[in-house]
């Protein structure tokens, strides 16, 4: 059985690397490659990829929510998340938007080809370690508008120019901040920014 393998990658480099790898498989087949997470459901409508390799950190969006466009839109396609931030939180997420597996890309290469074969098998796949970090660090305590917040807080916008943009008042925008501090153990929004993105949170 060859295993169909879309890529969504927004490092060029990167995703062809691994491309010409997979290729060299005897048993994989990289029918789409994508730059963009909002280019992922549409690819794999045209392609019907078996397998996403999905990195985190893309343009359009997030591979975490491409991930759950493909669930609802290409429900047959299992999704791997490939990523460089092993981040326990970024665990959790994957897992709740229907990623079935998680890799980290400094595995070797023959450990993210067997995730494929397993995953292509109907199985799970999950860096133990990660696993076990996951379960220490328990859900996250941001709820999603508080979310929303700290990441409109990215650029230094104020809390006028956040409650612009996410149709809030600025009473509000304050309010979710403070509880995202307070939830953090934070002193700003910069330094909660900064703890929820490191825990993988955002």
């Amino acid at each position: 059985m060859t295993v169909r393998l879309l890529l969504a990658d927004d490092q060029e480099l990167i995703r062809t690397a691994l491309a010409a790898l997979l290729d060299l498989e005897p048993d994989f087949e990289v029918v789409a490659q994508v730059g963009r997470g909002d280019e992922v459901a549409a690819a794999a409508e045209r392609e019907r990829p078996d397998v996403a390799l999905l990195d985190v950190e893309m343009p359009g969006l997030d591979g975490l929510a491409a991930a759950a466009v493909l669930a609802a839109r290409v429900p047959d396609c299992r999704v791997v998340i490939v990523t460089t931030f092993g981040r326990a939180g970024y665990l959790r997420r994957a897992m709740e938007a229907g990623a079935v597996g998680f890799v980290v890309k400094d595995a070797p290469a023959e450990a993210l080809a067997d995730a494929i074969r397993r995953v292509a098998r109907g199985e799970r796949v999950v860096d133990p370690a990660l696993a076990a970090a996951t379960l220490a660090a328990g859900a996250s305590p941001l709820t999603a508008r508080e979310r929303d917040v700290l990441n409109a807080s990215r650029s230094g916008a104020s809390v006028a120019e956040i409650a612009g943009k996410l149709f809030l008042s600025e009473g509000t925008v304050r309010n979710y901040l403070s509880a995202a501090i307070a939830k953090t153990g934070t002193q700003n929004r910069m330094e909660a920014l900064r703890v929820a993105d490191d825990r993988g949170w955002l």
